[in-house]
């Protein structure tokens, strides 16, 4: 350990179990194309634009991609309304484009993952445009087509996820269409076993296309309760919770069942299949990625993510650390035996965890590595966002026109607008969590809009740029992104970190965060302090003298948990067994 520096790790050599899953020891980056990189001016990210970067990837040590949707879309949503399943937006390039970057994707020796949006449509895609067109089309059954028994009331009271009511009427016939997020995005009927055949047939055409896997948005919503009752009224909106009728629904397991076998059977081997899926249990998720089940592979749970929501995500609260570590140890208990976890702070629907959870201020590399070191050691599949890894801040969200996204400005109009809320009271509460602030531009340098365009781009650049960005970073052993590196390295060579079990332990502390991995004969301890204030270790950890320190956010950390007294702020060290694989 003598060239020990911050972010300097000791590894031994590679090992070669091979009777585990690939995804097992991977770690996925996702992108969000139309802030990674522009590549022709127009200040939007583009697929040839992703391709200049795949080295940086590469480089960094990712082993698969995941691209938010790319397909045509109006962009109501950010491309999670998807008008054409089987192209490619011209926003971002060309089929074309596409293939050459899935190339040099499997080039580099990395895989890709197609994000994609079966719950629900465009209303601009040709299904729902025939779907529409008429009570007695063949496709008015591919969607929730309802009519209401009172005139003028929507047929029943749900809330949808964007604010405002799951039912949009059309005049031409009379009835409301179902979409549980924005107005122009339908939700499909799986009961049409049609619309089911439709999918899956999409779906093989992406893979025949070479891609390796899908990221499947909110696919525990596809099964609904088909009379779709009224919800329980829910406290200060007029609305009714539909949750417990469109989450996690009767025909849902049936549904990824089929899905597995109509898709994935016979290439099970080489593919990741990932589902989002909200609201779900550590029960939900066990039998979801049981390999019994042939269902999914993993799952990405919203628990953790939520435990800062008050009321509801509008109204955000101090972080409770002892919360956070029961709700992330009750998942590594329950899917320790069977199923599989998916590790996360943030994505496109998520802030920045260093302006979250952390410290973007002084403490801005400390905290971000401290968090990206508690992540990066739980079992599990990390996933790292783009910009997370040299520890990117939240957006400056001053007015109301500083934010773009649909469930931002939705919020903001309903509470504003219709239920008189206080303007800047409700900016406040949405500054923090608004999905916009996972959304500006990758900063690539310092350099004039970060490097990420040579036009204007779409969504304005963190002004911290100059100072928080790959370029400075890559020349830097201390960075954020060194520390990044270093972890996803020690993960790759490590059995111990990829395989093991895992406990979290100190569960009351509120500064603390402990982690304890173990493989056949060698042990792990990951001890963080994810504070502003030191804190002094408790005696049963300085006892831990067998082990030895592989890696620190700190230049001068001891090789020993026996050297420690306290816990400087935001310290995170990783010790292991002398040689352990």
């Amino acid at each position: 350990m003598n060239d020990r520096v911050t972010g300097a790790i000791h590894t031994p050599s590679p090992t070669a179990s091979t009777d585990v899953p690939w995804w097992k020891r991977a770690v996925a980056y996702q992108i969000y194309p139309r802030s990674f990189q522009d590549s022709n001016g127009d200040g939007i990210g583009d697929l040839r634009g992703v391709i200049d970067r795949l080295d940086y990837l590469k480089w960094l040590g990712v082993d698969v991609i995941w691209l938010s949707p790319i397909y045509p879309s109006p962009q109501t949503d950010g491309g999670y309304d998807v008008s054409d399943y089987r192209d490619i937006d011209p926003l971002f390039g060309s089929l074309q484009d596409f293939q050459e970057l899935l190339t040099a994707v499997h080039e580099r020796g990395m895989r890709l993952l197609m994000d994609i949006v079966v719950n629900h449509t465009s209303d601009e895609h040709p299904w729902f445009l025939d779907s529409k067109s008429s009570v007695d089309s063949p496709r008015r059954d591919w969607y929730w087509w309802r009519t209401s028994p009172t005139e003028g009331t929507p047929p029943n009271n749900w809330e949808s996820r964007f604010s405002g009511p799951v039912w949009e009427f059309d005049n031409s016939s009379g009835q409301y269409y179902l979409h549980l997020f924005a107005r122009t995005q339908p939700d499909l009927n799986w009961e049409n076993a049609q619309v089911r055949e439709a999918v899956y047939d999409m779906m093989r055409w992406w893979l025949d296309l070479g891609v390796d896997g899908f990221r499947m948005d909110v696919i525990n919503f596809i099964s609904k309760v088909v009379e779709l009752p009224d919800g329980a009224p829910m406290e200060g909106t007029p609305y009714g919770d539909g949750r417990p009728y469109y989450s996690n629904g009767p025909r849902l397991h049936e549904f990824l069942q089929e899905m597995h076998h109509e898709v994935v059977a016979d290439r099970d081997a080489v593919l990741l299949i990932v589902g989002e899926t909200p609201q779900n249990t550590t029960a939900d998720a066990r039998q979801m990625t049981d390999p019994a089940a042939h269902e999914l592979d993993m799952v990405f749970q919203f628990e953790h993510i939520t435990i800062d929501h008050g009321q509801d995500k509008w109204d955000p609260q101090p972080l409770r650390l002892s919360r956070l570590k029961r709700s992330l140890g009750l998942w590594q208990e329950a899917l320790a035996d069977t199923g599989w976890n998916s590790l996360y702070w943030e994505n496109h629907d998520q802030p920045r965890i260093v302006s979250r959870w952390g410290d973007d201020g002084a403490h801005r590399e400390v905290s971000a590595k401290a968090f990206g070191t508690v992540l990066h050691m739980h079992r599990g599949t990390p996933y790292v966002y783009q910009g997370e890894e040299i520890g990117m801040t939240n957006a400056e969200l001053t007015t109301i026109d500083d934010f773009t996204d649909i469930q931002s400005r939705n919020h903001y109009s309903e509470a504003v607008e219709q239920l008189g809320a206080d303007p800047e009271k409700t900016l406040k509460s949405m500054r923090l969590l608004a999905r916009d602030n996972g959304r500006t531009p990758m900063q690539w340098s310092s350099a004039a809009n970060a490097g990420f365009s040579a036009g204007a781009p779409w969504m304005a650049v963190n002004a911290n740029y100059p100072r928080i960005n790959v370029d400075d970073q890559r020349a830097d052993r201390n960075s954020v992104l060194a520390h990044y590196r270093e972890l996803i390295r020690l993960r790759h060579r490590s059995d111990l970190v990829a395989l093991g079990s895992c406990r979290l332990t100190h569960l009351d502390h509120e500064q603390l965060y402990v982690i304890e991995r173990a493989y056949q004969d060698d042990q792990a301890l990951t001890i963080a302090n994810l504070s502003a204030d030191p804190v002094d270790l408790p005696e049963d950890l300085r006892r831990r003298t067998e082990l030895t320190l592989v890696l620190s956010n700190y230049s001068d950390s001891p090789d020993s948990p026996a050297g420690i007294a306290a816990l400087r702020p935001w310290e995170a060290l990783v010790f292991m067994s002398p040689h352990a694989p």
